[in-house]
């Protein structure tokens, strides 16, 4: 069975959704934030003390968004996975990533600078600017939401709960205020799915029974 390393509403919150959404077993075991200070046990495991980390025998895996890919491929004909004989497949590869490497990225420097750092050393002028960049980014794809309800191909898919996690993050940094109104109805859209709802459950429950807290932990990235 997939065991998925796991810290509230974090980077590996995609993983878990995907796992939702796929239907398939898994462990879910929580970890308090940061792990790699507070559960020092964890670097045996993960040397960059960083969660996602996913174990499915043999395999190990530590990126969220790579792991989402994986687990496509192991469900073979999902829904959630573009093959690469469909019109939108490299669309679907591009925003599967784009999600973590143009949107999540910003945000981690908000976060360093607003929240992680000491007080004498945070930068409100550093963390607004990566918050603006991170929403000039994302205002992107206000063409593409304002015309259609998923990024590609007509459906949901694992670009979907990429690009989804980015807006997670944003809504727990407080910049979903500032979303327009397509990407506004989108995240909407992907909160009402039985899939997120299931993972958001999934996670409570685990930390509750685990007991770790079940604050929503900004995400790890160091």
């Amino acid at each position: 069975m997939i065991t998925l390393y796991h810290c509230v509403s974090a980077r590996s919150f995609r993983p878990l959704w995907m796992l939702e959404e796929l239907g398939m077993p898994y462990e879910l075991r929580m970890l308090p934030f940061p792990p790699r200070v507070l559960a020092r046990s964890y670097l045996d495991l993960n040397p960059l003390g960083t969660v996602p980390l996913m174990i499915d025998g043999r395999t190990r895996m530590t990126e969220s968004v790579a792991i989402c890919q994986y687990l496509c491929a192991l469900s073979a004909t999902t829904s959630l996975q573009v093959e690469p004989t469909e019109d939108d497949y490299g669309a679907y590869l591009n925003y599967l990533h784009f999600g973590e490497a143009t949107l999540t990225f910003p945000q981690t420097l908000v976060l360093r600078y607003a929240r992680f750092e000491p007080e004498l050393r945070r930068l409100p002028v550093v963390a607004e600017d990566y918050g603006k960049w991170f929403l000039a980014r994302l205002r992107t794809l206000e063409p593409i939401l304002a015309q259609q309800e998923h990024l590609c191909a007509g459906r949901f898919t694992a670009a979907d709960v990429s690009v989804g996690y980015a807006l997670m993050l944003a809504q727990h940094l407080g910049l979903a205020s500032r979303f327009t109104p397509g990407v506004q109805a989108y995240w909407a859209r992907l909160q009402q799915r039985e899939g997120h709802r299931r993972a958001l459950q999934s996670q409570e429950r685990a930390a509750a029974a685990q007991g770790v807290s079940t604050v929503p932990a900004p995400d790890t990235t160091a």
